[in-house]
């Protein structure tokens, strides 16, 4: 275990990210669509929040621990699905899904990982996450399903927000593809980058797991490009959710929530969670920034009295993003880049670093809020004028009944 303490903030991680992995995987991650301002936005809203200090409060016996899906964890926090994490280190997701579960925090699986199903199954001892891209091959979907319950994932993620691909430039400037194609630039670009080289060179784990050897006609990494270029299914409605509930027989949870019309259609669809969430910017640009969605969604699903829960994801790059999250209704929170720079500055050490430098900030901040307790953060931390923008001043109209 590496001693990381000199590491401060999620920058310090995104900063030796930067230098450690080649160029079209830090770009991968760290780019939005087209503009990306609201990939930018996602960040800078949670900035304009601003935090009460409180004085003369008992600050002892602190708690940032909760529940997430009736399970208990360490703080509110779990880490996204997100696709292409074993390229940002060797055998990323196992080593991402072990800190998670060493520090008390979920870990989610996605369909487009690099290490598969089974292997993250092998090298873990609790339930994980599992999330589904929804495809046009049915026999694809139920297989993978299948395979996620014998692995034991306690919980299946429908991403809603991905049935067709924003345009993210720098992906397409790069090269970036399955294979990735090996321009002179990117050639030279990997010989400077040794240590990650050397990573990949030890390990048998480099296409996506789920899929090679699974799906029909895709044996190998060279007939994986067209096969995903035409299984995304835009055609997923809400009509689907019934259909892979049942399928699925478990905790189901809808990622890609973006307006209270669909928050209360995933609450009314009988999903355990919804994640406030536009991909971390990655999809459509131009749309609003994850946190100041939020206010509104949530006032919309309880007027439902619904017991469903709300979480909050993209833009969370640290302990006091959380807290204003939690204020601001959510009841949980995940986070994707923040984790990713981690791995890729130092592989599952950089994971458990990035987990601390979250919980150490979101403790000593709820602190200084005048509170010990996480469960009972409510928006009265909240300096007045820095956050009543994020909730309408409109009526909210309840979606027709589906």
């Amino acid at each position: 275990m590496k001693n990381l303490s000199k590491i401060t903030e999620i920058e310090d991680l995104r900063r030796v990210a930067q230098r450690k992995i080649p160029r079209m995987f830090y770009d991968y991650v760290d780019s939005g669509s087209w503009t990306e301002t609201t990939y930018r936005n996602n960040e800078t809203d949670f900035d304009r929040i601003k935090l009460r200090q409180r004085v003369l409060v008992n600050m002892e016996g602190r708690s940032l621990a909760t529940e997430m899906l009736g399970t208990p964890v360490k703080m509110p926090v779990a880490i996204a699905p997100t696709g292409f994490t074993g390229m940002m280190w060797a055998d990323g997701e196992i080593l991402a899904a072990q800190a998670a579960e060493k520090f008390g925090v979920p870990f989610s699986l996605s369909t487009m990982s690099i290490c598969s199903i089974e292997d993250v199954a092998e090298h873990t001892s609790q339930p994980f996450w599992f999330q589904l891209y929804m495809m046009r091959d049915m026999d694809f979907i139920a297989n993978l399903i299948r395979r996620a319950k014998e692995a034991n994932c306690s919980a299946l993620i429908l991403t809603a927000d991905l049935q067709v691909l924003g345009q993210r430039h720098k992906d397409i400037k790069n090269g970036l593809s399955a294979p990735p194609k090996p321009t002179l630039a990117n050639i030279l670009n990997l010989m400077t980058k040794p240590e990650w080289c050397m990573n990949m060179l030890g390990t048998k784990r480099r296409t996506f797991g789920n899929i090679v050897g699974h799906a029909k006609n895709v044996e190998d990494i060279s007939s994986l490009s067209a096969w995903t270029a035409e299984q995304f299914d835009p055609a997923l409605s809400w009509d689907d959710v019934a259909r892979i509930k049942d399928m699925w027989g478990g905790k189901l949870i809808i990622k890609g929530i973006m307006e209270p019309e669909d928050a209360v259609l995933a609450a009314r669809s009988g999903a355990d969670a919804l994640v406030v969430s536009n991909h971390g910017g990655r999809q459509l640009d131009g749309a609003p920034s994850s946190i100041s969605s939020l206010a509104d969604i949530v006032q919309a699903v309880r007027a439902e009295d619904s017991q469903i829960e709300i979480w909050l994801d993209s833009g969370i790059r640290s302990g006091q993003d959380v807290l204003k999250a939690m204020a601001l209704g959510a009841n949980g929170t995940m986070i994707g880049r923040a984790f990713l720079y981690g791995l890729g500055a130092y592989g599952e050490d950089g994971v458990r670093r990035a987990l601390e430098l979250i919980y150490n900030e979101c403790d000593i901040s709820m602190a200084f809020c005048g509170h010990t307790d996480i469960n009972e953060v409510r928006d009265d931390i909240l300096v007045k004028g820095t956050y009543e923008h994020l909730k309408t001043a409109l009526p909210y109209v309840a979606p027709m009944r589906w």
